[in-house]
C-alpha cells in the first residue's frame, strides 16, 4: 500500500490533484479542503488511502493523517464506501465528525450528500465506540455548513490559479445568484468575470 505521497504538484481539478513523482503523474481524490492548499509548481506531502476494486486503482490524498485514519474507520460501518467517506470529510473535519457521532447528532450528518436519517443512524450506532472522543481541534463546522455550489466553484478558481482569497471574495460576489438549484458552472463563469474584473 501507499502511505503517503510527496511531489510537486502538477496540477489542480475540482475532485482531485496530480502529483509528479519520479517522473510519474499520480492522481489523488481530495476533498476541497485538502485541495485549497495545494498549489501548483509546489511541493507538497499527502497522507494517502488506495482502494482497490476489480476494474480499477483510486488513490485517496488528505490533509494529514487525522483526516486519513477517520476516511479508513468510517468505511467500516456499513454502507459508507470510499465515496461517501470523502463526501463526509468534505463537509465535516474529523473532529466534526467525531463530535456528531458521539452526541447522536444525526441532523448534522445528514448534511452529508448521500447520507439520509436511517444511515445517519446506522454510522451512529456502528461507529460510536470506535471514532473516539472529539480531539478539540476546531472544525470547519464552527459555522454553518459550506454550500456544496460554493466548495465546488471555490475549486475551480483555485485550480485556475486564483488565490483563495480572490476565490472567496468573488464568490460573495455571485452568492444572490445562487438561487435554491444554483448552476455550478454559471456561477463559476459569472465569479471569473468578477476576477478579470478587478
Amino acid at each position: 500500500m501507499i502511505a503517503f505521497v510527496r511531489g510537486e504538484v502538477a496540477a489542480v481539478s475540482v475532485t482531485g490533484a496530480v502529483l509528479e513523482v519520479g517522473g510519474v503523474g499520480l492522481e489523488l481524490m481530495c476533498t476541497p479542503g485538502t485541495l485549497a492548499t495545494l498549489r501548483p509548481g509546489h511541493v507538497a506531502t499527502l497522507p494517502t488511502s488506495m482502494v482497490v476494486r476489480e476494474d480499477s486503482l483510486t488513490l485517496f490524498g488528505f490533509l494529514d493523517d487525522d483526516e486519513k485514519a477517520t476516511f479508513e474507520l468510517v468505511q467500516t460501518a456499513s454502507g459508507v464506501g470510499p465515496k461517501l467517506a470523502q463526501a463526509m470529510l468534505a463537509c465535516l473535519s474529523p473532529d466534526d465528525l467525531r463530535t456528531a457521532v458521539a452526541g447522536d447528532d444525526v441532523k448534522t450528518l445528514t448534511r452529508v450528500p448521500g447520507i439520509g436519517q436511517k444511515g445517519a443512524q446506522r454510522i451512529i450506532l456502528e461507529l460510536k465506540d470506535r471514532l473516539g472522543a472529539p480531539t478539540g481541534v476546531s472544525g470547519r463546522l464552527a459555522q454553518e455548513p459550506v454550500a456544496p455550489w460554493r466548495a465546488q466553484v471555490h475549486q475551480g478558481l483555485v485550480g485556475l490559479g486564483w488565490s483563495t482569497r480572490d476565490a472567496d471574495q468573488a464568490i460573495e460576489s455571485v452568492s444572490h445568484d445562487a438561487g435554491d438549484q444554483p448552476d455550478v458552472g454559471a456561477l463559476l463563469r459569472a465569479a471569473l468575470r468578477t476576477l478579470s474584473k478587478a
